[in-house]
């Protein structure tokens, strides 16, 4: 059966709205770009919003690349109040006096930097005996979570006013930046739960490069082709190989190349015309060995004439 819609290859970086989920999001875009295949890189929360990056066609086969890496957000926490799931989607349980300077918080949220220990909340996806948590606590269960090592590599205060703390985060995969927000309640003795969250980066993707479902939905489909990002801007962190045009069919068709290269556990690799034809490693004798491929049209063509 052949799949409905065209074949898209790119990368979309969408800035999600608030109290969207991030599948529905990404069927939207999938939608507007008439697309046969899609993914994401790694879901953002409903109660978020901000950069989402959405891979189409090959670019599909790269979208673990961002799932471990760094995040930032910008981080609205009320603090003076708790809630049962520690964000706006909880009911209120608690108010406490706030008594707090801005001095007071710059001095707490200095034990918050570096790698801290975290537990994660009972309202989250994680799973226990194949039930999701979020489920338990649904039925007001609560079971005892071990605490995870994660890393806050940037909490800066970014405004402080009438109770609300904004700061912006830079942190590590699997950090619950709701969960940040309530232990930083807890050290400045009022309490706290996150009232906004809007996420800014990913990796070295931005906010500042992404478009709004909204200026797609305004768009031609040339146009909304055009905002695409090639394949490889998931991955400009690896270093780069580029192959003659003869190692280039050779590595396409699967075969190690023995160039003598540095080894590296992960590179991207590119043709003569500086085209991404894939990912590979180079092993300790230098030979690079295809990890991923990108079908490539031009071979396709030829292989079926």
């Amino acid at each position: 059966m052949k799949r409905r819609g065209r074949a898209v290859d790119g990368v979309l970086l969408l800035d999600k709205p608030y109290a969207m989920t991030s599948n529905a999001a990404l069927q939207s875009a999938r939608r507007l770009l008439n697309a046969q295949k899609a993914g994401h890189t790694g879901t953002l929360d409903p109660l978020a919003s901000g950069l989402l990056a959405l891979t189409f066609g090959e670019a599909t086969k790269f979208s673990a690349d961002l799932l471990h890496a760094d995040k930032t957000y910008v981080a609205g926490i009320k603090l003076g109040q708790k809630t049962t799931t520690g964000d706006l989607e909880g009911e209120f349980i608690e108010t406490r006096p706030v008594q707090v300077t801005r001095a007071d918080i710059e001095k707490t949220l200095e034990s918050f930097r570096g790698e801290i220990a975290q537990i994660p909340p009972m309202f989250s996806a994680l799973k226990r005996d194949g039930k999701t948590l979020y489920d338990l606590a649904r039925e007001g269960v609560s079971i005892e979570r071990e605490a995870r090592s994660v890393r806050i590599e940037k909490l800066d205060i970014l405004q402080f006013a009438d109770e609300l703390l904004t700061v912006e985060v830079t942190c590590s995969k699997g950090t619950y930046i709701r969960v940040l927000a309530e232990d930083i309640g807890e050290a400045l003795g009022c309490g706290a739960h996150l009232a906004s969250l809007r996420r800014t980066k990913v990796g070295t993707l931005s906010i500042e490069d992404s478009v709004t479902l909204e200026a797609l939905e305004s768009m031609s489909i040339q146009e909304r082709l055009n905002v695409l990002k090639p394949l490889d801007a998931l991955m400009t962190t690896l270093p780069a190989v580029h192959l003659s045009e003869n190692d280039r069919v050779r590595f396409c068709h699967g075969q190690r190349l023995a160039l003598g290269l540095q080894s590296c556990p992960r590179v991207r690799v590119y043709g003569p015309d500086e085209q991404m034809v894939g990912t590979a490693r180079v092993n300790e004798r230098g030979v690079l060995e295809p990890e991923r491929l990108i079908a490539n049209k031009k071979d396709i063509e030829t292989t079926n004439d």
